[in-house]
């Protein structure tokens, strides 16, 4: 749409507004987000149409509805004590040593997110995060906030670990196969030191209590298991979800599809009630996610985010290690502030008219990549800035632990400054100097 000088002035005035009412959570980023939202249509920096049926500018229901779906296979699952049992076997493992634990969960949601997607990983690992923390004696939040970090780095390894990645794929004409290949060996690195830095970051939650140590020693985790039918039936469900997740690109079905099926199966074959299976949906953090949706969706509808991409593009020419060195950096940037899916969108297009003008050399498709690695890893500077992170911090709120923005943001900050610095060499040396 064709926008007038004014509405795009009030466009951004709104979204900023908006997001400073989240960032120093003056009232409940809920109500932010939907007043926020409500604005944007009101100076027509979007309309009905715009914001709830269009791909590029509207609400993104696969999102949405892969959240519901996988919310209700957790809460499904959660019935049936395997929560409880992975809990105990966690904490055994790690002896009761809070970071032993802090690390062993990383690592499983690292290369969970890798072969899933990391919103469904970090659905599935809180409520285990929540009752382990319980077992040891330690407060949870900072390591749901080290598990939401650990999901984004993890996720960016693979096509369909973080959802800008299957917009890039998309695009790109890319593989599963590309992303492994270019990505992935950065990641394990990234992940390492992110495990590293986690000693010194999250030091002051690993409290370390003796007593609590031996009675989770002297547990046994098998009788935690309170109903093994329901356990069976809902891992066969599980399982056939997650083949059909990781067959996305050949079967083109969509992950959203995948999990509300599921969740009709698993429902249909637990014999639940209604309220026994959607009373852990967090439909807070639903409605947040299509409020800011709509709030980055008018951004984009009215040219702002197009606007600064091109102006980026123009800036670099073919340049190749400069235009990846701006789409590194400035994509962890603006991917902290706005959701990272409509940012990879609207980026994508110019990227790919970047790359066709190198005829398929190493150093363009190199372009590909500094996008993907800038915006996945980009996503964990801010509470809002990857779904996993609104994710779990509803998760966190909604079982008396919140996390504010800014909590989430000092340690966020910190690890994507780290992670994005250390992908630049790679990028350099990879496509550039060893090329």
């Amino acid at each position: 749409m064709t926008a007038d000088t004014w509405q795009v002035v009030a466009a951004v005035a709104v979204f900023a507004g908006a997001y400073v009412a989240i960032a120093t959570e003056w009232v409940p980023r809920v109500q932010a987000a939907l007043v926020g939202a409500g604005l944007m249509l009101v100076i027509g920096a979007s309309n009905g149409e715009a914001a709830f049926f269009s791909e590029d500018s509207g609400i993104d229901w696969n999102v949405i509805f892969l959240l519901l779906g996988m919310m209700i296979v957790v809460s499904v699952i959660k019935q049936t004590g395997l929560f409880e049992y992975l809990a105990v076997w966690a904490a055994k493992r790690a002896r009761g040593r809070p970071y032993r634990v802090l690390v062993l969960l990383c690592v499983i949601t690292a290369v969970a997110s890798a072969a899933l997607d990391n919103v469904t990983t970090v659905l599935l690992v809180a409520p285990v995060t929540l009752l382990v923390c319980d077992r040891i004696g330690v407060r949870p939040e900072a390591f749901l906030v080290a598990e939401a970090l650990a999901s984004n780095i993890g996720g960016t390894a693979t096509l369909i670990g973080d959802p800008p990645n299957i917009i890039i794929a998309s695009r790109g004409d890319l593989s599963f196969n590309d992303f492994l290949v270019n990505l992935a060996p950065v990641v394990v690195v990234l992940i390492g030191v992110f495990v590293l830095m986690s000693r010194w970051l999250f030091r002051a939650s690993f409290t370390y209590d003796a007593q609590r140590a031996a009675a989770v020693m002297a547990l046994d985790e098998r009788r935690a298991i309170t109903d093994p039918r329901l356990l069976t039936r809902s891992m066969v469900v599980l399982a056939l979800i997650l083949v059909f997740f990781s067959l996305h690109t050949a079967l083109h079905v969509d992950p959203s599809v995948v999990a509300l099926l599921g969740a009709g199966v698993l429902v249909l074959v637990s014999g639940l009630s209604s309220q026994e299976f959607l009373e852990d949906v967090e439909w807070e953090t639903l409605v947040f996610f299509a409020g800011l949706f709509i709030m980055v969706g008018a951004l984009v509808n009215i040219g702002v985010i197009e606007y600064l991409g091109e102006q980026a593009v123009d800036a670099v020419g073919g340049r190749y290690l400069l235009a990846g060195t701006g789409l590194l950096f400035g994509s962890a940037v603006v991917s902290g502030v706005v959701d990272n899916i409509p940012y990879v969108a609207t980026m994508s297009p110019l990227v790919d008219d970047l790359v066709s003008s190198g005829d398929g050399s190493t150093q363009a498709s190199s372009l590909w990549w500094a996008l993907a690695l800038g915006a996945d890893l980009g996503g964990n500077a801010t509470a809002i800035g990857a779904s996993a992170n609104v994710v779990v911090t509803g998760i966190a709120a909604r079982n008396g632990y919140p996390i504010s923005f800014w909590q989430f943001t000092r340690y966020g900050l910190i690890v994507t400054a780290v992670t994005v610095s250390l992908c630049w060499p790679y990028l350099w040396l990879r496509y550039f100097v060893l090329a």
